[in-house]
């Protein structure tokens, strides 16, 4: 059993910065790649960034600049600086690792978080 657990959501002023993390947990032998996305309210769930053990990154066009993903190999986390935050902005957050491999060489797909909830007050 693997398991994605958000955190650093809140409520942030306009301009104003966050760091979100995301820790998995389980018997982890590996996560290629981890993402962030989100949702906010009637709209879509859209990628934000993504990032591969190896240190790729990929960003949503309107993100990069403002978003910066990281990860922690080691502690099986990625993170999320998002900077100069808007009211567009607001949404759930949430930590995605399209494939987990465990100790057992068992793999998980398609592995999402509870999401995180980020609020910008204008």
């Amino acid at each position: 059993q693997v398991q994605l657990v958000e955190s650093g959501g809140g409520l942030v002023q306009y301009g104003g910065s966050l760091r979100l993390s995301c820790v998995a947990s389980g018997s982890i032998y590996s996560i290629y790649s981890m993402a962030w996305y989100r949702q906010a309210p009637g709209k879509q769930r859209e990628l934000v960034a993504t990032m591969t053990s190896g240190g790729n990154t990929q960003y949503a066009d309107s993100m990069e600049g403002r978003f910066i993903i990281s990860r922690e190999i080691s502690k099986n986390a990625v993170y999320l600086q998002a900077n100069n935050l808007t009211p567009e902005d607001t949404a759930v957050y949430y930590c995605n690792a399209p494939i987990i491999v465990t100790n057992t060489m068992r793999t998980h797909r398609d592995n999402w978080g509870q999401g995180t909830q980020v609020t910008v007050s204008s």
